[in-house]
């Protein structure tokens, strides 16, 4: 438990301490009041701290009344205490052996407020008292440090009792874990990417595993570097671990006590492993090393090699950014060579990505000389192969982007009566699987084509509540993000990719869909943009249209929104952050946004931008 709360407070309450790192100055900061009786009281909100500025908890005072012992605890919970060794000096001996804080965290849209026991109960004795705490709900983080949106209210209660030989009082009864306002959250943790392995899923045919993300959140000023190094070993989210797959041997964790791990003059950080990992081979370390070096480059980008350590103090192996590049193919380091994009005949055409010009040439071969015309398009990732979707929505088409040649017969054929209620925009993943979704309400359906040829295989969503409206498949090929109409309402879900064989025939389906938006009514467009990243366009009930980026896990990244931009219709992005946003807006044409400034025109007459996927 914690909260949210202002830095003033009235006078002999408890306190705690700030830090400034920079400087090495101490400051004190007063509680927020506690209303004795009556009436409920939001509990304010600490305005967002420098990352340089560490929180430290006061212990009890002595003699500290019922409410300001419960403050006092809650002012602990939001300080940087690694273990929560002071918070536990709020509770009873017994309360503080079987409380335990890394169950879960609750995110409150403020922090909690407060009901005192004459509004609860009515008279208790003297020497015991309990409170309730409420709010709204907004974010829960488990065990596994694992992020979900959440909603509906808050209620728990807390029980404080005094000592018949010390007159002290303390908390012997509270729930487990931790609750926090919105705003200590964001100052308290951080959300970082994990990597495992996704098996058999290759970039352009190089046999390479793809490293897929696992967000997490971890404490921002708690040695995160050593937290996130634990969760890694740890295995994946119970979420995404039914298709990845990770390199340490089962049971191994870092060597007995260590901790506050750094990298040395030389941006190489070293780490020490358990007896679990002794013996394994060369390459099998080295895919270790990999993982580690992904992961902790997220959290840290200065890391430049990772040197694993036996449990005797031998060195295993070390990897450096170019061998984990050849281990495992990762995303986000894939820099697309084009642009795609329909000129105003609904022609294929592409242009640079590296460059800054805003002229467009076709594509070879049929799409790009216009025998059939066009309204959504698909590119491979390794940019040798389009698929097409027919102006009336009716037809897929696959075809090379090598050279000209016929188009052949359409791949997939959708009967809906009306171009909406006919096919979505087709998407690729990175084993060169084409995804594509029928709207026809006759018959809605989510298909998946084998390396885009032969029969279109019927995917199997059995949580889907509403109608498809848009697809896209994450690059590593175990995640999809689906944009789903139910009731006037287009929100944005995220589905976890699992395929299995049944007498040699493939199944696949998409399961456990979570919301990446919750909250929007509306969501108009949609793209990944990062290894565990999307940009969506939508608006919020009652608002208006906003660009936004939103994590996988409905989380909110750190850093700012996109620009704003008026009437989009379409965007598109690539998971590697060095390629600029691009729009299709109603006023503006086709945009681009480079980083760090503006959008710029790029075409007046075209549609449906793309980057490969």
């Amino acid at each position: 438990m914690g909260a949210d709360r202002e830095g003033s407070g009235r006078p002999g309450g408890p306190v705690r301490a700030v830090v400034y790192a920079a400087c090495g100055a101490v400051l004190l900061a007063g509680c927020a009041s506690m209303p004795d009786s009556g009436d409920l009281r939001d509990v304010e909100s600490t305005p967002r701290q420098d990352t340089q500025v560490r929180v430290f908890a006061m212990p009890p005072q002595q003699d500290a009344s019922s409410t300001e012992i419960l403050q006092g605890f809650l002012e602990a919970l939001t300080s940087d205490d690694p273990r929560y060794d002071t918070a536990r000096k709020y509770l009873t001996t017994a309360a503080a052996k079987t409380w335990r804080p890394e169950l879960r965290a609750t995110v409150l849209t403020n922090g909690p407020s407060i009901q005192t026991a004459a509004r609860l109960v009515g008279r208790e004795d003297e020497d015991s008292i309990t409170y309730a705490l409420q709010g709204s709900r907004v974010a829960t983080v488990d065990a596994q440090q694992a992020y979900a949106p959440a909603d509906g209210s808050y209620r728990k209660t807390v029980h404080l009792t005094k000592d018949a030989k010390s007159g002290q009082w303390r908390i012997d009864t509270l729930p487990q874990g931790v609750v926090m306002g919105k705003s200590d959250f964001q100052r308290n943790y951080t959300s970082v990417n994990k990597y495992y392995f996704a098996s058999d899923t290759s970039a352009a045919g190089t046999g390479q595993p793809v490293a897929v993300a696992d967000p997490v959140f971890v404490r921002t000023r708690v040695d995160p570097t050593t937290q996130l190094v634990r969760s890694l070993l740890t295995g994946p989210t119970s979420w995404l671990g039914p298709v990845v797959w990770s390199s340490f041997p089962t049971g191994t964790a870092l060597k007995k006590g260590v901790s506050g791990l750094v990298p040395d003059d030389q941006n190489r950080l070293t780490v020490p492993l358990n007896v679990k990992a002794s013996r394994i081979g060369t390459a099998k370390c080295t895919e270790m090393a990999t993982q580690l070096l992904f992961t902790l480059r997220n959290l840290t980008p200065t890391v430049d090699t990772v040197a694993l350590q036996s449990v005797n103090g031998g060195h295993m192996c070390d990897v450096g950014e170019e061998q984990a590049e050849t281990t495992a193919w990762r995303p986000s380091t894939k820099r697309p060579d084009y642009l795609y994009l329909l000129d105003s005949k609904h022609r294929l055409v592409r242009m640079t990505t590296g460059g800054t010009g805003t002229s467009a040439v076709a594509v070879p071969g049929p799409f790009g000389a216009g025998t059939k015309p066009l309204r959504s398009v698909a590119v491979a990732r390794d940019e040798r192969t389009a698929a097409g979707v027919t102006s009336d929505g009716r037809s897929l088409y696959v075809t090379s982007l090598a050279s000209a040649g016929s188009l052949g017969d359409a791949v997939l054929t959708s009967h809906g009566a009306t171009e909406d209620d006919r096919l979505t925009a087709p998407s690729w993943d990175a084993r060169g699987d084409l995804w594509v979704a029928d709207r026809d309400p006759d018959k809605p359906q989510l298909y998946m084509l084998a390396q885009g040829v032969g029969q279109p295989l019927t995917v199997q969503v059995p949580e889907l509540n509403g109608r498809i409206e848009d697809v896209r498949v994450a690059a590593d090929g175990v995640r999809i993000a689906l944009v789903v109409e139910k009731d006037g309402k287009q929100s944005l879900l995220v589905g976890r990719i699992e395929r299995t064989k049944s007498d040699d025939q493939q199944e696949v389906s998409v399961l456990e869909l979570r919301s990446a938006t919750p909250g929007s009514e509306e969501v108009t467009a949609m793209s990944w943009a990062g290894d565990s990243t999307l940009v969506v366009v939508g608006r919020e009930q009652g608002g208006v249209q906003q660009t936004r980026y939103v994590q996988v896990d409905g989380s909110t990244p750190d850093g700012p929104a996109p620009a704003a931009l008026t009437g989009v219709l379409a965007i598109a992005a690539s998971e590697d952050d060095r390629v600029p946003l691009v729009a299709d807006s109603q006023d503006d044409g086709i945009v681009r946004l480079p980083t760090g400034d503006q959008w710029q025109k790029l075409l007046k007459d075209g549609s449906a931008p793309v980057y490969p996927g």
